[in-house]
């Protein structure tokens, strides 16, 4: 209820004008910071009734105590403004990234008399010209290693470089090749200032001159019967080759472009720059942003976009898997750090989509990668138990948590999963899978398939009973009691399971629901759900569990569905195994192979018009009430 909103500022109060908006608590820290066209228009968004609100936008407004805004002249300006102040201020639901280390770049320090190559991760070197950045430093070190060959500038540390002037001899770098030695004055420096040059017209993609000039110099120096000066040309020509195999033509000669793959969900997103310089890719970036509030792809690139040219100059071509909302003044602000005009597109088709393609299977790979090694982290399992366990109000940590999702296609083939999870690690021997033969609604099915598996936990009453649920705790350690019980839905799941619990007469096993669009958690009977922040380890935790609980009877669902379909289809006389497979390879689905009429099903090999009536009509009969599936036990 936005009554509830004490500071909410007046309607009439706010500005139409574009601008850029801070959220701030009791203690004046900024919690936001956003822009709008339409600044009333955008904070009469936030102060809607509470009940409508995005949970984490609701929970923002509530922490806040005040809202101030900043009116500018134009949307381009408003765009600047919010980058300065998210980067000032760091706001804590505002989207934040996880780049943990800065990355190398190649370096040459034109402006100075005796022009460097190095690589550092320094961006601040005067007059110098930046190539990257690179993700492992370590490759780069090898190509300036290749290319000192091609191109022998200096390389070595200003100490080094004096001490060889006051001695007299140049370095080892010098006596073998790979420095032209200006120290020493084997060059003059004018000279060595045209190799640099040289160097850096080859790193900024113009590498395509080189070979065919070097070669000419080596085939005069050959007629000239100078074979030392033509071995060198030889071994430049090589260097350069060498480098060049390593960064294969991807693209069109004349493109520089950057490219950005997002995979992202609900929690977080992995961002992939892959830097095409002269039609070849030079240099790789990767990062992990975690997402606080509930944004989309748009506003996440704007996002990605500001942070990767925070530091760096754009190329004139930025593709990206979305355009945002705020095109124009994007590329407005990326022009300015440019110095020409800069566009942003999205790859569809040839060349450019296949490398976007590329790039977006490297960010999922990373993404993942990323959610394995925070799972696999044995200190953040136990801070993410320990957190689930204070937030639940639970006694101890859970330990073992089994979560339940139920499956079915438009109400038939209903099964249901649990996954297990022990001291945060999957436990899959343990998972198992439900078949319900009749259900009203999901919370039915959820209610069945708790009822079923709680019946494994009731105290024995007898001796002989004792032994029986001993026995059966070796054979399929199903008797194992968890601490925590979740099932994927909201408020009304949660109640199906409680009510599964109380008919168990179980009281000593938490119960809690995700609802997977707002990633909250209900307990039973609450009027408010728990709210987990986006980047905590124990909320990753519970959309795991979850995800591999869905994941777990999407698979059941679909087999049981692929094995009634073939069962319905074993009982037309005439159709064999063979003809099965090739009715459902040729649809492709089992809903398409219903709805497919006798001279569809005709076009295939081997089936005359006799049978394909038969087929049709077994499928559109209905079938006998089978057996009920699975109503003593769950299935292992």
């Amino acid at each position: 209820m936005a009554s509830d909103i004490s500071w909410r500022p007046k309607a009439g109060d706010i500005p139409q004008q574009p601008g850029v908006y801070r959220f701030r608590d009791a203690t004046s820290r900024v919690l936001y910071v956003g822009k709008a066209r339409n600044l009333r228009a955008r904070l009469s968004n936030y102060f809607a009734p509470l009940a409508t609100l995005h949970e984490r936008t609701r929970r923002m407004v509530q922490t806040a105590a005040s809202v101030e805004w900043t009116v500018v002249a134009s949307d381009f300006e408003a765009l600047q403004l919010e980058f300065t102040w998210i980067k000032e201020f760091d706001p804590p639901f505002n989207v934040q990234y996880k780049d943990d280390k800065s990355y190398p770049y190649l370096a040459i320090t034109l402006g100075d008399p005796v022009p460097r190559v190095l690589v550092t991760r320094n961006r601040g070197i005067p007059n110098a010209r930046y190539f990257g950045p690179y993700s492992r430093v370590w490759a780069i070190r090898e190509t300036v290693d290749v290319l000192l060959k091609a191109f022998p500038m200096r390389s070595c540390t200003n100490t080094t470089y004096k001490r060889a002037q006051q001695t007299g001899r140049p370095c080892l770098l010098g006596d073998i090749g790979k420095c032209a030695a200006p120290c020493v004055g084997r060059v003059s420096l004018e000279e060595h200032k045209s190799i640099a040059l040289d160097f850096a017209s080859f790193m900024g993609g113009n590498d395509r001159g080189f070979i065919p000039a070097i070669t000419k110099k080596m085939r005069d120096a050959s007629e000239a019967q100078d074979y030392e000066a033509a071995a060198r040309y030889r071994d430049q020509i090589a260097a350069i080759e060498l480098v060049l195999e390593k960064n294969s033509v991807v693209l069109s000669e004349d493109l520089d472009a950057d490219l950005f793959g997002i995979a992202h969900d609900e929690l977080a997103a992995a961002v992939q720059q892959f830097i095409v310089r002269g039609g070849r890719i030079r240099g790789v970036r990767g990062w992990v942003v975690d997402k606080e509030l509930d944004i989309g792809l748009p506003e996440l690139v704007e996002s990605v976009l500001q942070n990767a040219y925070e530091d760096s100059d754009p190329p004139r071509t930025i593709f990206v898997p979305a355009l945002p909302d705020d095109r124009p003044e994007l590329e407005q602000w990326l022009g300015q750090r440019a110095g020409a005009r800069v566009e942003l597109r999205v790859a569809q088709r040839g060349d450019k989509a296949a490398l976007a393609q590329t790039v977006a299977k490297n960010a999922m790979n990373a993404l993942v990668l990323y959610k394995s090694r925070r799972s696999a982290d044995f200190v953040a399992r136990s801070q993410a138990l320990t957190h689930l366990q204070e937030s639940l109000a639970m006694d101890v940590a859970p330990l073992r948590m089994e979560c339940y999702d139920v499956s079915h296609l438009s109400g038939t083939g209903i099964v249901a999963s649990m996954v297990v999870f022990e001291d945060g690690l999957p436990r899959k021997d343990q998972y198992r899978r439900f078949s319900i033969a009749e259900s009203t609604d999901d919370t039915d099915s959820l209610y069945q398939v708790l009822t079923r598996r709680l019946a494994y936990l009731k105290e024995p009453e007898t001796e002989q009973e004792e032994l029986e649920e001993t026995a059966a705790v070796r054979r399929r350690k199903f008797a194992y009691r968890p601490q925590l019980l979740i099932v994927d839905g909201g408020q009304p799941q949660v109640a199906a399971a409680q009510r599964a619990l109380d008919d168990a007469g179980i009281t000593d096993i938490q119960l809690c629901g995700i609802a997977k669009r707002l990633e909250e958690l209900w307990l039973p009977g609450a009027d408010f759900p728990v709210i987990l922040p986006r980047n905590s380890d124990a909320l990753f935790l519970i959309q795991r569990i979850r995800d591999e609980a869905h994941r777990f009877a999407i698979t059941y669902q679909r087999t049981t569905r692929k094995r009634d379909i073939t069962s319905v289809l074993s009982e037309v006389p005439g159709l064999g195994d063979a003809r099965v497979k090739e009715l459902l390879k040729h649809f492709g689905s089992v809903a398409r192979l219903r709805a497919a009429s006798v001279e569809e099903i005709q076009g295939i090999r081997g089936i005359g018009p006799t049978l394909a009536t038969a087929i049709v009509e077994q499928l559109g009969a209905p079938r006998a009430s089978a057996a009920p599936r699975g109503s003593a036990r769950p299935r292992e």
